[in-house]
């Protein structure tokens, strides 16, 4: 299996994923708690990007760098965003 099939292996399978808890069973089986965190942390950090918020905010209440955040920023992309947009709409 060619790594390009690895990718789309693991994102079928996230597409399967139907309740947080077997989300959560998911990340524990493939991923350390220090991958996680760091998963989760880039992820609230493009949350609080995309809501206008400034660095010094996101560093006090994420704890993430300013290289970890400006590279979160940099690459932000369609698939952040459209996500995040999501959450928007369930949320409200």
């Amino acid at each position: 299996m060619a790594e390009k099939d690895f990718s789309k292996l693991l994102y079928n399978a996230v597409m399967t994923l139907q309740t947080q808890e077997e989300c959560q069973h998911l990340f524990e089986d493939l991923c350390t708690p220090k991958e996680i965190k760091s998963i989760a942390q880039r992820f609230a950090v493009a949350k609080m990007l995309s809501e206008g918020r400034i660095y010094n905010d996101i560093v006090k209440e994420t704890g993430a760098s300013t290289a970890t955040i400006s590279r979160v920023n940099r690459t932000m992309s369609k698939g952040s965003r459209t996500v995040l947009e999501r959450l928007r709409t369930t949320e409200e």
